[in-house]
């Protein structure tokens, strides 16, 4: 017995060893890959325009007599990478834009207020710095979705009509949702740092769309590898700050401009996730929801469905 047990010390201790000379690897490599790869997570894609002292990245592309504004989902590493595969098939017939709040994608890190007013009057200011105007066709991906609500309730002279990729809206989740959401974030956090450290993350695939060019995938990983997650992004998604949101929200009428709201499969079990999109529809002058069978990036998965019915539904807005 002692024998065997001897051997199975050996064998876990070797296990140990081979774990750590990995990980010691691994973090070597993902420190090699950073420095070398500097140029592509610090030349911005789009434009930098200055708000509160900070750069914030702007990317535009196309032409049209509609405006397209992308609004990307919490923690997403590279906003107008993330949205390719959705506004390349539409930039032919219409100006796109994809902003990059702080902490996303090319703009700065920064301190201070995160809450929901100050990151729409960042944007605001940061697509007028950059000479695009309003009307827009606002369209958030998930928890942009609160922004694109407040938007469009503070200033419905600026937006045309919203296009919902699996976002958030008011009355979304229940109270145990958010408390499970933060609590788990809270504890899987310092584990996604450690990844991130040790450049485990590298072994990840960035594009979910199967669209992007070799170029492409390598920015959108460094950008992963380098600033998801950091504490701007984190500080965002603070538990107390979204429920002043949605208590914002909830102050005041749900917007009634045209819009489309696509459900993804991951939600279709979450009774509070359709009843927000089913009221944000109905009170909609022209609201249509749409269930799709894929994952919680829709825009991913269904770009060339959502490309088309996206020029049905902008053909319409007057």
């Amino acid at each position: 017995m002692k024998k065997a047990l001897k051997i199975v010390g050996r064998i876990l201790l070797g296990f140990l060893i081979l774990i750590a000379v990995f990980l010691l690897v691994m973090t070597i490599y993902n420190q090699i890959m950073l420095k070398k790869n500097k140029d592509l997570y610090e030349t911005p894609l789009g434009q930098l325009v200055e708000v509160d002292g900070h750069n914030m990245s702007i990317y535009t592309e196309g032409e049209g007599d509609h405006t397209i504004v992308f609004m990307s989902g919490w923690g997403t590493s590279s906003p107008i990478l993330d949205f390719k595969a959705l506004y390349s098939r539409l930039s032919d017939d219409y100006k796109i834009v994809v902003i990059e709040k702080f902490g996303y994608g090319f703009s700065d890190i920064v301190d201070g207020e995160r809450d929901m007013d100050t990151i729409l009057r960042q944007d605001r200011e940061a697509l007028e710095k950059a000479g695009i105007e309003a009307p827009f066709v606002l369209c958030p991906h998930s928890f942009s979705g609160y922004e694109a609500t407040l938007w469009a309730q503070k200033y419905p002279e600026e937006v045309e009509g919203i296009v919902g990729l699996d976002m958030c809206t008011v009355n979304c989740k229940d109270e145990s949702t958010l408390i499970s959401e933060h609590d788990s974030m809270k504890k899987i956090l310092p584990i996604y740092k450690f990844f991130q450290y040790t450049g485990i993350l590298r072994i990840f695939e960035m594009d979910q769309s199967g669209t992007l060019s070799d170029e492409e995938k390598q920015i959108f990983k460094e950008l992963y590898c380098k600033k998801s997650l950091n504490d701007t992004v984190v500080r965002e998604g603070n538990n107390e700050l979204e429920r002043a949101a949605v208590e914002e929200l909830n102050s005041m009428p749900l917007p009634t401009v045209p819009m489309i709201m696509y459900m993804s499969a991951d939600n279709k079990d979450d009774k509070f996730w359709e009843s927000g999109m089913q009221a944000m529809v109905d009170a909609s002058e022209n609201g249509q929801l749409i269930k799709l069978d894929c994952g919680h990036y829709v825009h991913d998965f269904e770009y060339e469905r959502i490309s088309k019915d996206m020029k049905e539904f902008i053909g319409t807005l007057s």
